[in-house]
Protein backbone atom coordinates (compact mmCIF):
# COMPACT_ATOMS: atom_id res chain seq x y z
CA UNK A 1 0.00 0.00 0.00
CA UNK A 2 1.28 3.43 -0.94
CA UNK A 3 2.03 5.68 2.09
CA UNK A 4 0.37 8.56 0.21
CA UNK A 5 -2.81 6.91 -1.11
CA UNK A 6 -5.14 8.35 -3.71
CA UNK A 7 -8.35 10.06 -2.70
CA UNK A 8 -10.22 8.25 -5.48
CA UNK A 9 -9.42 5.27 -7.70
CA UNK A 10 -11.57 4.52 -10.74
CA UNK A 11 -10.55 1.07 -11.90
CA UNK A 12 -11.53 -1.77 -14.19
CA UNK A 13 -12.92 0.31 -17.03
CA UNK A 14 -12.01 2.20 -20.18
CA UNK A 15 -10.43 5.55 -19.37
CA UNK A 16 -10.48 7.43 -22.69
CA UNK A 17 -7.99 10.21 -22.12
CA UNK A 18 -8.68 12.13 -25.39
CA UNK A 19 -4.97 13.06 -25.32
CA UNK A 20 -2.90 13.49 -28.47
CA UNK A 21 -2.29 9.74 -28.71
CA UNK A 22 -5.92 8.93 -27.83
CA UNK A 23 -4.58 6.53 -25.21
CA UNK A 24 -6.92 4.31 -23.19
CA UNK A 25 -6.21 2.99 -19.70
CA UNK A 26 -7.94 0.69 -17.23
CA UNK A 27 -7.64 2.94 -14.21
CA UNK A 28 -7.16 6.52 -13.08
CA UNK A 29 -6.17 7.75 -9.63
CA UNK A 30 -7.10 11.16 -8.22
CA UNK A 31 -5.26 13.01 -5.47
CA UNK A 32 -5.87 16.55 -4.18
CA UNK A 33 -8.23 17.32 -7.04
CA UNK A 34 -5.83 16.31 -9.81
CA UNK A 35 -5.00 13.28 -11.93
CA UNK A 36 -2.31 11.41 -10.01
CA UNK A 37 -1.79 8.37 -12.20
CA UNK A 38 -3.08 6.39 -15.18
CA UNK A 39 -2.42 2.79 -16.13
CA UNK A 40 -3.41 -0.85 -15.84
CA UNK A 41 -5.70 -1.68 -12.94
CA UNK A 42 -3.18 -4.00 -11.26
CA UNK A 43 -0.38 -1.40 -11.44
CA UNK A 44 -2.51 1.27 -9.74
CA UNK A 45 -4.01 -1.01 -7.09
CA UNK A 46 -1.32 -0.04 -4.55
CA UNK A 47 -2.68 3.54 -4.56
CA UNK A 48 -5.83 2.42 -2.74
CA UNK A 49 -5.58 3.07 0.98
CA UNK A 50 -8.02 2.95 3.87
CA UNK A 51 -9.34 6.43 3.01
CA UNK A 52 -9.48 5.92 -0.76
CA UNK A 53 -12.83 5.69 -2.49
CA UNK A 54 -12.48 2.83 -4.95
CA UNK A 55 -15.02 2.58 -7.78
CA UNK A 56 -15.10 -0.64 -9.77
CA UNK A 57 -16.04 0.56 -13.24
CA UNK A 58 -16.96 -2.91 -14.51
CA UNK A 59 -15.98 -1.96 -18.05
CA UNK A 60 -17.64 1.46 -18.05
CA UNK A 61 -16.21 4.59 -19.69
CA UNK A 62 -14.38 7.48 -18.04
CA UNK A 63 -14.03 10.66 -20.10
CA UNK A 64 -12.86 14.19 -19.43
CA UNK A 65 -15.79 16.22 -18.17
CA UNK A 66 -17.93 17.54 -21.01
CA UNK A 67 -17.70 21.29 -21.71
CA UNK A 68 -20.61 23.09 -23.39
CA UNK A 69 -19.23 25.83 -25.63
CA UNK A 70 -22.50 27.71 -26.18
CA UNK A 71 -25.62 27.69 -24.03
CA UNK A 72 -27.99 29.90 -22.04
CA UNK A 73 -27.85 28.27 -18.60
CA UNK A 74 -29.69 30.82 -16.50
CA UNK A 75 -32.60 30.82 -18.93
CA UNK A 76 -32.69 27.06 -18.43
CA UNK A 77 -32.60 27.45 -14.68
CA UNK A 78 -35.54 29.88 -14.83
CA UNK A 79 -37.78 27.27 -16.46
CA UNK A 80 -38.80 26.14 -12.98
CA UNK A 81 -40.71 29.38 -12.41
CA UNK A 82 -41.91 30.50 -15.88
CA UNK A 83 -44.30 28.90 -18.36
CA UNK A 84 -42.19 26.03 -19.71
CA UNK A 85 -43.26 24.86 -23.16
CA UNK A 86 -40.18 22.80 -24.00
CA UNK A 87 -41.90 19.45 -23.53
CA UNK A 88 -44.90 20.30 -25.68
CA UNK A 89 -45.38 18.60 -29.06
CA UNK A 90 -48.21 20.55 -30.69
CA UNK A 91 -49.92 23.93 -30.74
CA UNK A 92 -52.88 22.50 -28.84
CA UNK A 93 -50.61 21.18 -26.11
CA UNK A 94 -48.85 24.56 -25.89
CA UNK A 95 -52.13 26.35 -25.38
CA UNK A 96 -53.26 23.93 -22.69
CA UNK A 97 -49.98 24.37 -20.77
CA UNK A 98 -50.32 28.16 -21.06
CA UNK A 99 -53.93 28.04 -19.84
CA UNK A 100 -53.01 25.90 -16.82
CA UNK A 101 -49.99 28.06 -15.97
CA UNK A 102 -52.02 31.28 -16.10
CA UNK A 103 -54.77 29.76 -13.96
CA UNK A 104 -52.22 28.54 -11.42
CA UNK A 105 -50.42 31.90 -11.18
CA UNK A 106 -53.05 34.61 -10.72
CA UNK A 107 -50.41 36.71 -8.93
CA UNK A 108 -48.30 37.22 -12.07
CA UNK A 109 -48.93 40.45 -13.96
CA UNK A 110 -47.32 38.95 -17.08
CA UNK A 111 -47.38 35.39 -18.38
CA UNK A 112 -43.87 34.71 -19.66
CA UNK A 113 -41.86 31.70 -20.71
CA UNK A 114 -40.46 29.92 -23.73
CA UNK A 115 -40.12 26.63 -25.56
CA UNK A 116 -42.76 26.50 -28.31
CA UNK A 117 -41.62 25.22 -31.67
CA UNK A 118 -42.13 26.99 -35.00
CA UNK A 119 -43.08 23.74 -36.73
CA UNK A 120 -46.28 23.64 -34.62
CA UNK A 121 -47.72 26.42 -36.78
CA UNK A 122 -48.38 26.96 -40.48
CA UNK A 123 -45.46 28.91 -41.92
CA UNK A 124 -43.81 28.82 -38.50
CA UNK A 125 -45.85 31.75 -37.16
CA UNK A 126 -48.31 31.48 -34.24
CA UNK A 127 -51.35 33.75 -33.95
CA UNK A 128 -52.35 36.12 -31.15
CA UNK A 129 -55.98 34.99 -31.29
CA UNK A 130 -55.05 31.55 -30.00
CA UNK A 131 -53.36 33.19 -27.00
CA UNK A 132 -56.28 35.57 -26.48
CA UNK A 133 -58.55 32.55 -26.14
CA UNK A 134 -56.60 31.22 -23.12
CA UNK A 135 -55.25 34.46 -21.58
CA UNK A 136 -56.99 37.73 -22.38
CA UNK A 137 -56.75 39.67 -19.11
CA UNK A 138 -52.93 39.83 -18.88
CA UNK A 139 -50.11 40.34 -21.39
CA UNK A 140 -48.40 37.18 -22.65
CA UNK A 141 -44.82 37.01 -23.97
CA UNK A 142 -43.48 33.58 -24.96
CA UNK A 143 -40.24 33.05 -26.86
CA UNK A 144 -39.79 30.08 -29.16
CA UNK A 145 -37.15 27.43 -28.61
CA UNK A 146 -34.45 29.17 -30.59
CA UNK A 147 -35.13 32.58 -29.00
CA UNK A 148 -35.58 34.39 -32.31
CA UNK A 149 -39.37 34.82 -32.31
CA UNK A 150 -41.82 35.88 -29.59
CA UNK A 151 -45.51 34.95 -29.47
CA UNK A 152 -47.62 37.65 -27.86
CA UNK A 153 -51.33 38.26 -27.26
CA UNK A 154 -53.40 41.36 -27.98
CA UNK A 155 -52.92 42.77 -24.49
CA UNK A 156 -49.13 42.70 -24.92
CA UNK A 157 -49.37 44.38 -28.33
CA UNK A 158 -51.65 47.03 -26.83
CA UNK A 159 -49.24 47.80 -23.97
CA UNK A 160 -46.37 48.11 -26.45
CA UNK A 161 -48.39 50.33 -28.77
CA UNK A 162 -47.90 48.01 -31.73
CA UNK A 163 -50.53 48.56 -34.42
CA UNK A 164 -50.90 48.22 -38.18
CA UNK A 165 -49.20 51.60 -38.46
CA UNK A 166 -46.10 50.56 -36.51
CA UNK A 167 -42.84 50.33 -38.44
CA UNK A 168 -40.56 47.32 -38.29
CA UNK A 169 -37.32 47.97 -36.39
CA UNK A 170 -34.16 47.85 -38.49
CA UNK A 171 -33.11 44.54 -36.95
CA UNK A 172 -36.45 42.74 -36.83
CA UNK A 173 -39.90 42.15 -38.27
CA UNK A 174 -43.48 42.33 -37.01
CA UNK A 175 -45.47 39.51 -38.61
CA UNK A 176 -48.61 40.96 -40.19
CA UNK A 177 -51.94 39.90 -41.68
CA UNK A 178 -53.42 40.92 -45.02
CA UNK A 179 -54.42 44.38 -43.75
CA UNK A 180 -51.08 45.00 -42.05
CA UNK A 181 -52.31 44.26 -38.53
CA UNK A 182 -49.84 42.49 -36.18
CA UNK A 183 -50.66 38.78 -35.96
CA UNK A 184 -48.81 38.06 -32.71
CA UNK A 185 -45.36 36.91 -33.92
CA UNK A 186 -42.38 39.22 -33.42
CA UNK A 187 -39.06 38.30 -35.02
CA UNK A 188 -35.55 39.23 -33.89
CA UNK A 189 -35.25 42.93 -32.88
CA UNK A 190 -39.03 43.31 -32.93
CA UNK A 191 -39.18 41.02 -29.90
CA UNK A 192 -37.84 43.84 -27.78
CA UNK A 193 -40.87 46.02 -28.53
CA UNK A 194 -42.73 43.85 -26.03
CA UNK A 195 -39.86 42.07 -24.33
CA UNK A 196 -38.46 45.32 -22.92
CA UNK A 197 -41.70 45.71 -20.97
CA UNK A 198 -41.51 42.30 -19.30
CA UNK A 199 -40.50 42.48 -15.61
CA UNK A 200 -37.00 41.14 -14.94
CA UNK A 201 -36.46 38.26 -12.49
CA UNK A 202 -35.20 39.29 -9.08
CA UNK A 203 -31.57 38.86 -8.02
CA UNK A 204 -32.64 35.94 -5.83
CA UNK A 205 -34.41 34.28 -8.78
CA UNK A 206 -31.35 34.65 -11.01
CA UNK A 207 -29.11 33.10 -8.36
CA UNK A 208 -31.49 30.19 -7.91
CA UNK A 209 -31.67 29.78 -11.69
CA UNK A 210 -27.88 29.47 -11.79
CA UNK A 211 -27.90 26.81 -9.08
CA UNK A 212 -30.74 24.96 -10.83
CA UNK A 213 -28.84 24.93 -14.13
CA UNK A 214 -25.59 23.90 -12.47
CA UNK A 215 -27.21 20.87 -10.84
CA UNK A 216 -28.98 19.83 -14.05
CA UNK A 217 -25.85 20.09 -16.17
CA UNK A 218 -23.55 18.37 -13.69
CA UNK A 219 -26.00 15.45 -13.85
CA UNK A 220 -25.28 15.32 -17.60
CA UNK A 221 -21.52 15.12 -17.08
CA UNK A 222 -20.83 18.80 -17.80
CA UNK A 223 -18.05 20.43 -15.80
CA UNK A 224 -17.60 23.70 -17.73
CA UNK A 225 -19.76 25.92 -19.91
CA UNK A 226 -19.55 29.07 -21.97
CA UNK A 227 -22.54 31.30 -21.29
CA UNK A 228 -23.42 32.85 -24.65
CA UNK A 229 -25.10 35.95 -23.26
CA UNK A 230 -24.17 37.46 -19.90
CA UNK A 231 -26.06 40.62 -18.92
CA UNK A 232 -25.44 42.89 -15.92
CA UNK A 233 -28.16 41.18 -13.87
CA UNK A 234 -26.87 37.67 -14.60
CA UNK A 235 -23.27 38.73 -13.98
CA UNK A 236 -24.39 39.89 -10.54
CA UNK A 237 -25.87 36.43 -9.90
CA UNK A 238 -22.67 34.71 -11.06
CA UNK A 239 -20.55 36.92 -8.83
CA UNK A 240 -22.74 36.28 -5.81
CA UNK A 241 -22.80 32.49 -6.24
CA UNK A 242 -19.08 32.30 -7.07
CA UNK A 243 -18.24 34.63 -4.18
CA UNK A 244 -19.76 32.28 -1.62
CA UNK A 245 -18.00 29.25 -3.14
CA UNK A 246 -21.15 27.66 -4.54
CA UNK A 247 -20.09 27.80 -8.21
CA UNK A 248 -18.76 24.30 -8.96
CA UNK A 249 -19.06 24.75 -12.75
CA UNK A 250 -16.18 26.37 -14.64
CA UNK A 251 -17.76 29.32 -16.44
CA UNK A 252 -16.58 31.37 -19.38
CA UNK A 253 -18.95 34.26 -19.98
CA UNK A 254 -19.73 36.46 -22.98
CA UNK A 255 -21.01 39.97 -22.44
CA UNK A 256 -23.82 40.79 -24.84
CA UNK A 257 -23.07 43.46 -27.46
CA UNK A 258 -26.18 45.68 -27.50
CA UNK A 259 -26.87 46.70 -31.10
CA UNK A 260 -28.62 49.94 -30.15
CA UNK A 261 -25.64 51.25 -28.16
CA UNK A 262 -22.92 50.82 -30.77
CA UNK A 263 -19.27 51.38 -30.04
CA UNK A 264 -19.94 53.71 -27.09
CA UNK A 265 -20.50 50.64 -24.90
CA UNK A 266 -16.89 49.45 -25.04
CA UNK A 267 -15.89 51.12 -21.75
CA UNK A 268 -18.84 49.51 -19.96
CA UNK A 269 -17.90 46.10 -21.37
CA UNK A 270 -14.32 46.50 -20.18
CA UNK A 271 -15.55 47.50 -16.71
CA UNK A 272 -17.88 44.48 -16.54
CA UNK A 273 -15.07 42.18 -17.66
CA UNK A 274 -12.92 43.46 -14.81
CA UNK A 275 -15.61 42.27 -12.38
CA UNK A 276 -15.78 38.85 -14.01
CA UNK A 277 -13.03 36.88 -12.28
CA UNK A 278 -14.44 35.28 -9.14
CA UNK A 279 -13.73 31.68 -8.16
CA UNK A 280 -14.49 29.50 -11.20
CA UNK A 281 -16.01 32.42 -13.15
CA UNK A 282 -14.15 34.12 -15.99
CA UNK A 283 -15.51 36.83 -18.29
CA UNK A 284 -13.38 37.40 -21.37
CA UNK A 285 -15.78 37.28 -24.34
CA UNK A 286 -18.32 39.45 -26.12
CA UNK A 287 -21.27 38.01 -28.03
CA UNK A 288 -22.47 39.61 -31.28
CA UNK A 289 -25.52 38.62 -33.32
CA UNK A 290 -24.82 38.95 -37.04
CA UNK A 291 -28.08 37.43 -38.31
CA UNK A 292 -31.22 35.59 -37.27
CA UNK A 293 -32.41 32.11 -38.28
CA UNK A 294 -33.40 30.53 -41.58
CA UNK A 295 -36.86 29.44 -40.43
CA UNK A 296 -38.18 32.99 -40.23
CA UNK A 297 -36.08 34.21 -43.20
CA UNK A 298 -33.79 36.36 -41.03
CA UNK A 299 -30.66 34.24 -41.51
CA UNK A 300 -28.33 36.29 -43.75
CA UNK A 301 -27.69 34.66 -47.15
CA UNK A 302 -25.33 35.31 -50.03
CA UNK A 303 -28.17 34.63 -52.48
CA UNK A 304 -31.91 35.17 -51.83
CA UNK A 305 -34.25 32.66 -50.27
CA UNK A 306 -35.87 30.51 -52.97
CA UNK A 307 -38.66 32.33 -54.79
CA UNK A 308 -37.95 35.69 -53.12
CA UNK A 309 -35.61 38.64 -53.33
CA UNK A 310 -34.98 38.40 -49.57
CA UNK A 311 -31.32 38.05 -48.51
CA UNK A 312 -32.24 37.77 -44.84
CA UNK A 313 -31.35 40.15 -42.06
CA UNK A 314 -27.77 41.25 -41.52
CA UNK A 315 -27.67 42.80 -38.08
CA UNK A 316 -24.60 44.87 -38.93
CA UNK A 317 -23.23 46.13 -42.23
CA UNK A 318 -19.99 44.34 -43.05
CA UNK A 319 -17.86 47.47 -42.57
CA UNK A 320 -19.51 48.15 -39.21
CA UNK A 321 -18.95 44.56 -38.09
CA UNK A 322 -15.28 44.77 -39.04
CA UNK A 323 -14.91 47.97 -36.97
CA UNK A 324 -16.65 46.39 -33.98
CA UNK A 325 -14.59 43.21 -34.07
CA UNK A 326 -11.34 45.13 -34.55
CA UNK A 327 -12.19 47.36 -31.58
CA UNK A 328 -13.07 44.43 -29.33
CA UNK A 329 -10.00 42.49 -30.43
CA UNK A 330 -7.81 45.51 -29.66
CA UNK A 331 -9.27 45.55 -26.14
CA UNK A 332 -8.39 41.87 -25.66
CA UNK A 333 -11.89 40.40 -25.93
CA UNK A 334 -12.61 36.97 -27.31
CA UNK A 335 -15.36 37.59 -29.89
CA UNK A 336 -18.22 35.09 -30.20
CA UNK A 337 -20.54 35.68 -33.17
CA UNK A 338 -23.95 34.15 -33.89
CA UNK A 339 -23.82 33.11 -37.55
CA UNK A 340 -26.52 31.00 -39.23
CA UNK A 341 -26.49 31.96 -42.92
CA UNK A 342 -23.57 31.77 -45.34
CA UNK A 343 -23.42 35.58 -45.67
CA UNK A 344 -23.22 36.02 -41.89
CA UNK A 345 -20.39 33.48 -41.74
CA UNK A 346 -18.46 35.19 -44.55
CA UNK A 347 -18.91 38.68 -43.14
CA UNK A 348 -17.77 37.50 -39.71
CA UNK A 349 -14.68 35.75 -41.09
CA UNK A 350 -13.92 38.94 -43.04
CA UNK A 351 -14.22 40.90 -39.79
CA UNK A 352 -11.75 38.61 -37.99
CA UNK A 353 -9.36 38.93 -40.91
CA UNK A 354 -9.65 42.73 -40.73
CA UNK A 355 -8.93 42.63 -36.98
CA UNK A 356 -5.79 40.57 -37.57
CA UNK A 357 -4.56 43.02 -40.19
CA UNK A 358 -5.19 46.00 -37.90
CA UNK A 359 -4.08 44.57 -34.56
CA UNK A 360 -1.72 41.76 -35.48
CA UNK A 361 -2.22 38.08 -34.69
CA UNK A 362 -2.80 36.96 -31.11
CA UNK A 363 -4.17 33.94 -29.26
CA UNK A 364 -7.74 35.27 -29.36
CA UNK A 365 -9.70 32.06 -30.06
CA UNK A 366 -12.55 33.99 -31.65
CA UNK A 367 -15.40 31.71 -32.66
CA UNK A 368 -18.50 31.48 -34.81
CA UNK A 369 -21.50 29.74 -33.30
CA UNK A 370 -24.13 27.69 -35.15
CA UNK A 371 -22.53 27.82 -38.66
CA UNK A 372 -25.59 26.26 -40.30
CA UNK A 373 -24.58 27.25 -43.85
CA UNK A 374 -20.87 27.65 -44.62
CA UNK A 375 -20.01 28.24 -48.26
CA UNK A 376 -17.24 25.87 -49.44
CA UNK A 377 -14.98 28.85 -50.19
CA UNK A 378 -15.14 29.85 -46.51
CA UNK A 379 -14.60 26.43 -44.93
CA UNK A 380 -10.76 26.55 -45.07
CA UNK A 381 -10.73 30.08 -43.62
CA UNK A 382 -11.52 28.85 -40.08
CA UNK A 383 -8.13 27.13 -39.84
CA UNK A 384 -6.35 29.89 -41.77
CA UNK A 385 -7.62 32.57 -39.37
CA UNK A 386 -7.53 30.47 -36.20
CA UNK A 387 -11.30 30.85 -35.75
CA UNK A 388 -13.01 28.06 -33.81
CA UNK A 389 -16.06 26.40 -35.38
CA UNK A 390 -18.53 26.37 -32.49
CA UNK A 391 -21.09 23.82 -33.67
CA UNK A 392 -24.44 22.68 -32.29
CA UNK A 393 -24.53 19.08 -33.53
CA UNK A 394 -28.05 18.18 -32.37
CA UNK A 395 -29.54 20.20 -35.24
CA UNK A 396 -27.64 18.39 -38.01
CA UNK A 397 -30.47 15.99 -38.81
CA UNK A 398 -33.60 15.79 -40.96
CA UNK A 399 -36.04 17.19 -38.42
CA UNK A 400 -39.25 18.93 -39.46
CA UNK A 401 -37.44 22.23 -38.89
CA UNK A 402 -35.07 21.20 -41.66
CA UNK A 403 -37.43 19.43 -44.06
CA UNK A 404 -40.37 21.84 -43.80
CA UNK A 405 -38.96 25.22 -42.74
CA UNK A 406 -35.41 25.23 -44.14
CA UNK A 407 -34.61 23.04 -47.15
CA UNK A 408 -37.51 24.25 -49.34
CA UNK A 409 -36.29 27.83 -48.95
CA UNK A 410 -32.52 27.46 -49.33
CA UNK A 411 -32.48 25.31 -52.49
CA UNK A 412 -30.42 22.31 -53.56
CA UNK A 413 -27.04 24.04 -53.92
CA UNK A 414 -26.98 25.50 -50.41
CA UNK A 415 -28.41 22.29 -48.99
CA UNK A 416 -25.11 20.62 -49.92
CA UNK A 417 -23.23 22.67 -47.32
CA UNK A 418 -25.77 22.44 -44.52
CA UNK A 419 -24.08 21.95 -41.11
CA UNK A 420 -20.81 20.98 -42.84
CA UNK A 421 -19.02 19.73 -39.74
CA UNK A 422 -17.12 16.96 -41.54
CA UNK A 423 -15.88 19.37 -44.20
CA UNK A 424 -14.78 21.89 -41.57
CA UNK A 425 -12.91 19.17 -39.67
CA UNK A 426 -11.19 17.94 -42.84
CA UNK A 427 -10.23 21.55 -43.63
CA UNK A 428 -8.40 21.76 -40.30
CA UNK A 429 -10.87 23.78 -38.25
CA UNK A 430 -10.88 23.38 -34.47
CA UNK A 431 -14.33 22.07 -33.56
CA UNK A 432 -16.01 22.89 -30.26
CA UNK A 433 -19.47 21.58 -29.44
CA UNK A 434 -22.25 23.36 -27.59
CA UNK A 435 -25.94 22.67 -27.08
CA UNK A 436 -27.47 26.16 -27.25
CA UNK A 437 -29.66 24.94 -24.35
CA UNK A 438 -32.51 25.79 -23.89
CA UNK A 439 -32.97 25.75 -27.67
CA UNK A 440 -32.36 21.99 -27.60
CA UNK A 441 -31.28 19.32 -25.15
CA UNK A 442 -28.27 20.03 -22.95
CA UNK A 443 -27.35 16.32 -22.85
CA UNK A 444 -24.02 15.87 -24.69
CA UNK A 445 -24.61 12.18 -25.45
CA UNK A 446 -27.55 12.54 -27.88
CA UNK A 447 -25.70 15.46 -29.45
CA UNK A 448 -22.63 13.30 -30.00
CA UNK A 449 -24.83 10.57 -31.48
CA UNK A 450 -26.32 12.99 -34.02
CA UNK A 451 -22.86 14.31 -34.94
CA UNK A 452 -21.86 10.74 -35.79
CA UNK A 453 -25.10 9.51 -37.39
CA UNK A 454 -26.59 12.75 -38.82
CA UNK A 455 -29.93 11.13 -37.90
CA UNK A 456 -32.54 12.83 -35.75
CA UNK A 457 -32.66 11.81 -32.09
CA UNK A 458 -34.67 10.03 -30.84
CA UNK A 459 -36.44 9.44 -34.21
CA UNK A 460 -33.72 7.17 -35.49
CA UNK A 461 -35.70 5.85 -38.47
CA UNK A 462 -35.31 9.13 -40.41
CA UNK A 463 -32.90 9.64 -43.31
CA UNK A 464 -29.46 11.03 -42.43
CA UNK A 465 -28.71 14.63 -43.32
CA UNK A 466 -25.66 14.74 -45.60
CA UNK A 467 -23.99 11.62 -44.15
CA UNK A 468 -20.69 12.68 -45.73
CA UNK A 469 -20.62 15.46 -43.13
CA UNK A 470 -20.72 12.98 -40.23
CA UNK A 471 -17.88 12.84 -37.73
CA UNK A 472 -16.39 9.70 -36.23
CA UNK A 473 -17.09 9.07 -32.57
CA UNK A 474 -13.58 9.98 -31.43
CA UNK A 475 -13.75 13.37 -33.16
CA UNK A 476 -17.22 14.10 -31.79
CA UNK A 477 -16.17 13.26 -28.23
CA UNK A 478 -13.06 15.41 -28.62
CA UNK A 479 -15.19 18.36 -29.76
CA UNK A 480 -17.23 18.16 -26.53
CA UNK A 481 -14.13 17.83 -24.33
CA UNK A 482 -10.76 19.11 -25.52
CA UNK A 483 -12.24 21.24 -28.34
CA UNK A 484 -14.53 23.12 -25.97
CA UNK A 485 -11.75 23.31 -23.37
CA UNK A 486 -9.64 25.06 -26.01
CA UNK A 487 -12.25 27.70 -26.83
CA UNK A 488 -12.76 28.12 -23.07
CA UNK A 489 -9.00 28.71 -22.52
CA UNK A 490 -9.01 25.71 -20.18
CA UNK A 491 -6.94 23.19 -22.14
CA UNK A 492 -3.90 23.44 -19.85
CA UNK A 493 -5.97 22.20 -16.91
CA UNK A 494 -8.88 20.23 -18.37
CA UNK A 495 -10.27 18.68 -21.56
CA UNK A 496 -8.04 15.60 -21.48
CA UNK A 497 -7.14 13.09 -18.76
CA UNK A 498 -3.42 13.46 -18.12
CA UNK A 499 -1.31 13.39 -14.96
CA UNK A 500 -1.26 16.77 -13.26
CA UNK A 501 -4.46 18.05 -14.84
CA UNK A 502 -7.56 18.79 -12.79
CA UNK A 503 -9.79 15.79 -12.13
CA UNK A 504 -12.83 17.07 -13.99
CA UNK A 505 -14.20 13.70 -15.08
CA UNK A 506 -17.38 11.91 -16.07
CA UNK A 507 -18.20 8.21 -15.70
CA UNK A 508 -20.75 6.71 -18.11
CA UNK A 509 -22.84 3.59 -17.66
CA UNK A 510 -21.20 1.66 -20.54
CA UNK A 511 -18.18 1.50 -22.82
CA UNK A 512 -19.12 4.26 -25.20
CA UNK A 513 -16.83 2.95 -27.94
CA UNK A 514 -18.19 -0.60 -27.87
CA UNK A 515 -20.56 -0.98 -30.86
CA UNK A 516 -22.47 -3.60 -28.93
CA UNK A 517 -23.23 -1.28 -26.01
CA UNK A 518 -26.21 0.37 -27.70
CA UNK A 519 -26.75 3.86 -29.15
CA UNK A 520 -24.49 6.57 -27.79
CA UNK A 521 -27.48 8.79 -27.05
CA UNK A 522 -28.89 6.17 -24.67
CA UNK A 523 -25.82 6.23 -22.42
CA UNK A 524 -26.22 7.79 -18.99
CA UNK A 525 -23.95 9.59 -16.56
CA UNK A 526 -23.21 7.85 -13.27
CA UNK A 527 -20.61 10.19 -11.75
CA UNK A 528 -19.40 13.72 -12.44
CA UNK A 529 -16.30 15.06 -10.73
CA UNK A 530 -15.12 18.65 -10.43
CA UNK A 531 -11.54 18.74 -9.12
CA UNK A 532 -12.09 15.25 -7.79
CA UNK A 533 -15.23 16.15 -5.84
CA UNK A 534 -18.47 14.43 -6.79
CA UNK A 535 -20.91 17.07 -8.04
CA UNK A 536 -23.25 14.34 -9.31
CA UNK A 537 -23.20 10.76 -8.04
CA UNK A 538 -25.57 7.98 -9.12
CA UNK A 539 -23.41 5.01 -8.03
Amino acid sequence: MDPNPADLLLTGGAVYTVDDARSVHEAVAVKDGRIAALGPADELAHLAGSTTRVVDLEGRTVLPGFQDAHLHPLDGGLLAIVCNLHETESAAECLEVIRRYAAGHPERDWITGDGWSMDFFSGGNPDKEHLNAVVADRPVYLENRDGHTAWVNSRALELAGITAGSSDPADGRIERGAEGEPTGALHEGAMGLVGDLVPEPTQEEWEQALLNAQAQLHALGITAWQDASVKPETLAAYRAVAGRGALTMRVEGNLLWVRARGEDQIDDLVAMREQGTVGRLRIRGTKIFQDGVLENFTGALLEPYVGTDNLGLGMHESEELARMVTLLDAHGFQVHIHTIGDRAVRESLDAFEAAQRANGPRDARHHLAHIQLVHPDDQPRFAELGVVANAQPYWAATSRYVTELTLPFIGEERARYHYPFGSLHRAGATLAFGSDWTVSTADPLPQIEVAVSRVEHPNRDTEPLLPEEALDLDTAVAAFTRGSAYVNFLEDETGTIEPGKLADLVVLDRDLFDPGAGPVGDARVLLTLSEGEAVYDAF
